[in-house]
């Protein structure tokens, strides 16, 4: 599971990528309902992903995110100084219990990138509190060079 979360004065997203062991991939974006600082939004989605996995019976997780503080934080490296970041932290916890083994791992951004942009999507399509929509990522090649074109002049306008 990739996580990331994003927050400005816009608002807050995050993005979830669940691959399998057989290489399926489920990519999830939402769209957080109160703003918050950008590791109040990692926390929430990190949490998102956990309750997603913990419904879908997932026993063992592979974690990965681009953020040192939250992996750091969950593995007990770090202590969580921030007040605002102690409810996220303890909700967290209490949802990597549910699973028989999670392995926390950081990443550099570059290699979290689908999470990334799936957690700034919520301020480039600017839904409605109640909106939701579906986003489907095609992949697509034109080559124009096999391709017969035929243009219709009577169309076009000459300057």
């Amino acid at each position: 599971m990739f996580f990331d979360g994003y927050a400005c004065r816009d608002g807050a997203g995050a993005g979830v990528v669940l691959i399998s062991l057989e290489r399926l991939i489920l990519q999830l974006s939402f769209v957080l309902a109160k703003t918050c600082s950008n590791n109040g939004a990692k926390y929430q989605d990190l949490t998102v992903g956990f309750e997603m996995t913990s419904h879908m019976k997932i026993p063992h997780l592979d974690v990965y995110g681009d953020s040192q503080l939250i992996i750091n934080q969950l593995s007990g490296s770090y202590e969580v100084k921030k007040e605002y970041l102690f409810s996220y932290h303890q909700y967290a916890t209490l949802l990597l219990q549910k699973f028989d083994q999670v392995f926390l791992n950081y990443v550099p951004r570059e290699e979290n990138r689908r999470a990334n942009t799936l957690a700034n999507l919520d301020t480039t399509m600017t839904l409605g509190e109640n909106e939701t929509t579906n986003v489907h990522v095609c992949n697509r090649t034109v080559s124009p060079g096999c391709i017969d074109l035929q243009v219709d002049e009577s169309h076009h306008t000459y300057v």
